[in-house]
């Protein structure tokens, strides 16, 4: 019976989890594939520590060179990120099409630096992917993707050239570098294809690029939302030879696309500002449409039951439950079942668990919603101190982990009520990559390290 035990344990995990859609079908708690974790949605399939320090439950602390964004993914002992590194010569930037009349390549807004936006251009760098044994931190392997001089920078603060996350499907790793081009490792860190699309990207006020690939069977998918020409395209993860292309009448957006399943039909979710849209992963064709949300959509949408929640929160913010099932232009029709302005998260992408729907705003207000109605079980909640967030929440074992610029980790009981179980700080640290659990171990990337925090009751 024991050499059942296991089994039988996963079997009841994921038919505990029957409208999710995961990279893997089985939640291995060693695994975290994807940046939003084995099921998509922010929740990982075991505990993790809950009170810890720069003395305390520390288990290793390693620093990372360059500068990255990218939220860490794993496969059983190997960790995978990406960083930037600059060579220390500069160059004159590549110049991206030059934009129509309007400001936009085709009509639309500029692109150019503004309120934070376009830092490191004109140097060169080294796009670099790393493995590391996360049992120990150690280096693995080291990859040198590409060396380039970025056409336009990133956001200042927030911003990097390495901040879309990988995945993996266990067998190898996919890595987006955006307009540097697309790879494909094994997990011995072997080059098995790279893909240039040629894409000069120009971002919203160079805010810089984001937007993590997805994987459905044998498909790579990636957006491309930007001021110039935005398209999503399914690559062969196998070969890296392009399947499909749709054109996209979008701007800047950086939410990730979302594969949902209603009744055995896959959908690719896709949010931004003119609509959310639902794409065939076959084949690209246009399922059904929605418009309703704001700009700079960041937000990863969710599947509650029959539905789709979506979410933009800069100007015009909006949370929206899009029913499932239909076809066509759904704008201003029933099929958006509820709809709410004020709790909406601007950057984190949303966690859902238990039917209630977690927001967290860049300022660090919690809010948590009951995701069939729509209603708040609590709204705009304040944490223990004033504080910016930009890293995306992740929920373990009934508690949610916020990760904050000020390197604050506050740790939330789970449920209709607010209610704070710690406040852990880590030193000097900044938190922009989101949370990683596995095996009962939190893994924290800042902007200058990457730690282990461990405990045996986590376990």
């Amino acid at each position: 019976m024991k050499r059942w035990a296991p089994l039988l344990g996963l079997l009841l995990l994921c038919l505990s989890q029957p409208m999710l859609v995961a990279v893997s079908s089985v939640a291995d708690p060693a695994h975290w594939p994807h940046w939003r974790g084995p099921y998509q949605n922010g929740i990982a399939p075991t505990a993790a520590p809950v009170e810890f320090n720069d003395t305390k439950n520390v288990k290793w602390k390693v620093p990372i060179a360059g500068r990255g964004f990218s939220t860490p993914v794993i496969w059983g002992d190997r960790m995978f990120l990406t960083t930037a590194i600059p060579t220390g010569n500069t160059a004159t930037p590549v110049a991206a099409a030059e934009p129509a009349p309007g400001g936009r390549p085709g009509g639309g807004r500029p692109g150019g630096g503004g309120a934070g936006g376009g830092a490191g251009a004109g140097e060169e760098h080294r796009f670099v992917v790393l493995c590391l044994d996360r049992k120990t931190g150690k280096t693995l392997w080291e990859k040198v993707a590409k060396v380039a001089t970025p056409h336009e920078g990133y956001h200042r603060q927030y911003g990097s050239f390495a901040s879309n996350s990988p995945i993996t499907d266990g067998k190898y790793v996919y890595v987006s570098f955006g307009s540097r081009g697309l790879y494909c490792y094994d997990l011995n860190g072997k080059l098995i294809w790279e893909k240039d699309l040629g894409v000069k990207m120009r971002m919203r006020l160079q805010f810089g690029e984001g937007a993590p690939p997805t994987l459905y069977g044998n498909l790579l998918l990636q957006k491309f939302d930007q001021e110039g020409d935005s398209f999503l395209i399914a690559l062969d993860k196998r070969t890296g030879k392009e399947v499909w292309r749709a054109t996209r009448d979008e701007q800047s957006s950086w939410s990730a696309p979302y594969l949902v399943d209603h009744k055995g039909r896959k959908q690719l979710v896709v949010s931004a500002t003119n609509k959310v849209r639902a794409y065939e992963p076959e084949t690209g064709k246009v399922i059904w449409e929605c418009a309703g949300l704001g700009s700079n959509v960041i937000p990863q949408p969710l599947q509650h039951n029959d539905s789709v929640l979506v979410m933009s929160g800069h100007r015009d913010p909006k949370l929206m439950s899009i029913r499932l099932g239909r076809e066509g232009d759904l704008s201003g029709t029933d099929a958006v079942l509820w709809s709410q302005t004020r709790g909406t998260a601007y950057t984190p992408s949303p966690v859902l668990h238990d039917g209630k729907y977690y927001t967290l705003s860049d300022n660090g207000l919690l809010s948590c919603f009951n995701a069939t109605t729509g209603e708040p079980y609590y709204q705009q909640k304040r944490l223990p101190q004033a504080d910016s967030f930009k890293a995306s929440p992740i929920g373990a074992n009934g508690k949610l982990y916020l990760a904050s610029e000020s390197g604050f980790v506050t740790v939330i009981k789970m449920g209709e009520q607010f209610e704070v179980l710690a406040n852990n700080q880590l030193t000097d640290q900044f938190f922009v990559a989101s949370p990683v659990v596995a095996e009962g171990e939190l893994y924290l990337r800042s902007k200058t390290h990457l730690f282990c925090i461990s405990d045996k009751t986590a376990k």
